[in-house]
C-alpha cells in the first residue's frame, strides 16, 4: 500500500482523488453508492451569494465522449447554503470543499467570507468562468485583469486555502495562471469546461436553450491534459488537474503531467462509485511501479 496523501497549501488530502463541482451535488446524493470518507475532497455544487435559478431547459444533452451542460450555476444562495446545507455535511471525514461564483469581485468577496467562517470548510475553489455582467458579460477568467481583480478581492476577504479553477477558452492558459498565483491564489484546478454547441438538424435549432454550453467528458481529455502540462510549469503552487477522467491511467496521466490532486467530474454520472475505484487503481499502479509514495509521480513526465 502506497502512501497517498497531498497537500496543497494548508490542505491535507488522504489521496488525491476529488469530485468535480457540479457532478457531485452536496455529497449526500452519493452516499448510498461509495464511502465518502474514501476520497480525498468533495467540491460541492457551485454557490453564489444570491439564489440563483439557472437556464431554461433542455440544459443538457449528450455528445460523442462526453457532454454539453448549461445549467446556469442553479443554487439557493450562500445563506440558505450555511444554514441548511452546512450542517448536513460538515462531519463528513473528507475535506468539503465549497465551489464559489459571482457575477462582480466584490460579490464573489462577499460569499467567500460568509464561507470562510465555517469551521469545517478548508477551502474553496472560486470558479472565474462566470461572466461579468459589468463588462459585457465577458468571463473573468478569460482575461488576465478579470481574473487578478476576482482573486484580489476574495484574498482580502478570505483566509484559508484558495484554489481557482481556470476556463480553458482562453489562448494562454498558463497566462492566467501566473496572474492568480501573483494575487494570492494558492492553487490553481483546470480545466472548466471547454466551450462547444449541439444543433437539432429537424428542428434547425440549439439543442441547449441558450445555444451554447459547456463540454466535458473524455473528448476534453487531451486538451486538459496540455493545459495542464503547461500551467504546472508555468507557476510554483500546485495544480489540480481534471477533464475527461474516468480511471485510475487517465489520472495518472494527470499527475505525471504534474497534477498534485485530481477531479472526478462526468464520469460520476456514469458510475456514481468511479472515485473510489480510481483511487484504488492509483495505490495498485504505485506498489506495481515500487512507488512508496504518489508524490513520486507528480511531474515526473520524462522529456
Amino acid at each position: 500500500m502506497a502512501d497517498l496523501r497531498v497537500r496543497i497549501k494548508d490542505l491535507c488530502l488522504k489521496n488525491p482523488v476529488m469530485t468535480a463541482s457540479g457532478t457531485f451535488g452536496y455529497g449526500l446524493e452519493f452516499a448510498d453508492f461509495m464511502p465518502l470518507d474514501g476520497i480525498g475532497g468533495i467540491i460541492v455544487k457551485g454557490t453564489t451569494l444570491r439564489s440563483r435559478q439557472g437556464n431554461d431547459y433542455p440544459r443538457m444533452v449528450e455528445t460523442a465522449s462526453g457532454m454539453l451542460n448549461c445549467v446556469g450555476l442553479q443554487n439557493k444562495g450562500v445563506d440558505y447554503f450555511c444554514e441548511h446545507i452546512y450542517p448536513q455535511i460538515k462531519d463528513i471525514d473528507t475535506n468539503m470543499i465549497v465551489n464559489v461564483s459571482g457575477s462582480s469581485p466584490d460579490d464573489y468577496a462577499e460569499c467567500a467570507a460568509r464561507i470562510d467562517a465555517l469551521e469545517n470548510i478548508p477551502a474553496i475553489e472560486l470558479n472565474i468562468s462566470c461572466p461579468n455582467v459589468r463588462q459585457g458579460g465577458m468571463a473573468f477568467g478569460v482575461t488576465c485583469e478579470g481574473a487578478a481583480s476576482v482573486v484580489k478581492a476574495v484574498r482580502a476577504r478570505y483566509h484559508k486555502t484558495l484554489i481557482v479553477k481556470l476556463s480553458p477558452n482562453v489562448t494562454d492558459i498558463s497566462e492566467i495562471a501566473r496572474a492568480v498565483e501573483a494575487e494570492g491564489a494558492d492553487s490553481v484546478s483546470l480545466i472548466n469546461t471547454l466551450m462547444g454547441m449541439a444543433i437539432d438538424i429537424e428542428r434547425r435549432t440549439p439543442m441547449l436553450s441558450i445555444g451554447t454550453g459547456g463540454l466535458s467528458g473524455p473528448a476534453v481529455k487531451p486538451v486538459a491534459l496540455r493545459m495542464v502540462w503547461q500551467t504546472a510549469k508555468a507557476v510554483n503552487i500546485p495544480v489540480v488537474g481534471l477533464g475527461g477522467i474516468c480511471n485510475a491511467k487517465d489520472a495518472i496521466e494527470f499527475m505525471l503531467a504534474g497534477a498534485t490532486a485530481i477531479e472526478i467530474g462526468t464520469a460520476n454520472f456514469i458510475d456514481p462509485a468511479v472515485s473510489v475505484k480510481v483511487r484504488d487503481g492509483i495505490n495498485e499502479w504505485l506498489d506495481s511501479h515500487g512507488c512508496k509514495s504518489v508524490t513520486e509521480i507528480i511531474g515526473a513526465l520524462k522529456d
